[in-house]
């Protein structure tokens, strides 16, 4: 079971390029993916779903996964930001729950430049190094141009744009509330804080945070610092919330650190923050 959302950089490794319209791959990914998962199921009946490309400065634009409301009608949008696994079944339901809920869902592949197919790769140590190559400056110029993508939508109220990511998504929730002044309200899923706690005050926008307790890979020594220092800056609308009982990954229930109570009232939680912040 994966406990940590980022590991080591075993050396000497290299994967060989692939077309980036070959990354959604059709399953669940195979480095997380517990037998005895239930995943959720959601049907894309009643909406629309399509994959995209954003332009974002890159010789080989942004590819996104989306899903919307059918008809003519200008919705609020939710960045969804995968794990470390890339575009995966999990992260393109969770498009279509929000999707059904009449928000644009938008999953952008922020891995795309590696041309590697990250679901198919069941070694997780094959998949670190892939990771780390989307920089954070780079990770967060794709969220700027997927802001700006979703605003020139016609079927998007492009001032209400909100953010939610997972594991090493949740770390880049952190930093989107700080550099996009797009985004009015940001919800992240057990990201990283150790980097951000010194960067509280730079927060545009509102953050929930909602981490386990029993997460091997993000200390609670750490939530207390971030808590602390969003009070600090007098960032009230910003929290963190924990479940005492919870591991790293909590949400992902196609993984065996699913908790279907915390994730219920996480996910809960997640949508009355973006109501409270005008992105509903």
């Amino acid at each position: 079971m994966l406990t940590r959302p980022e590991g080591s950089l075993p050396e000497d490794f290299h994967l060989t390029r692939r077309a980036a319209a070959g990354l959604f791959f059709a399953g669940y990914a195979l480095a997380a993916f517990s037998a005895e998962a239930a995943p959720i199921t959601t049907p894309e009946d009643g909406l629309i779903i399509e994959g995209v490309t954003i332009p974002n400065g890159a010789s080989q634009h942004l590819p996104a996964y989306v899903a919307r409301p059918a008809g003519q009608a200008r919705h609020a949008a939710i960045i969804v930001v995968n794990e470390i696994f890339g575009i995966h079944d999990y992260i393109k339901d969770i498009c279509r729950r929000l999707a059904r809920l009449g928000y644009v869902a938008i999953a952008p592949d922020f891995f795309y430049r590696s041309g590697v197919n990250l679901p198919a790769i069941a070694n997780i140590e094959q998949i670190i190094p892939i990771v780390r190559q989307a920089t954070p400056d780079q990770v967060d110029n794709d969220v700027a141009a997927t802001s700006t993508w979703l605003k020139a939508q016609a079927f998007v109220e492009g001032t209400r744009i909100a953010i939610t990511g997972f594991c090493w998504g949740g770390a880049v929730v952190w930093r989107a509330a700080m550099e996009d002044p797009d985004i009015k309200a940001g919800v992240a899923w057990y990201g990283q804080l150790k980097p951000l706690i010194s960067r509280a005050a730079e927060l545009k926008a509102p953050v929930l945070g909602l981490y386990g307790a029993l997460d091997q890979g993000i200390p609670q020594a750490d939530v207390e610092a971030m808590r602390a220092a969003l009070q600090a800056a007098g960032k009230m609308g910003s929290n963190i919330h924990v479940y005492p009982d919870a591991q790293h990954g909590f949400h992902a229930d196609y993984r065996s650190s699913y908790n279907k109570g915390d994730a219920r009232d996480g996910w809960s939680r997640m949508l009355a923050h973006f109501k409270a912040n005008g992105v509903v």
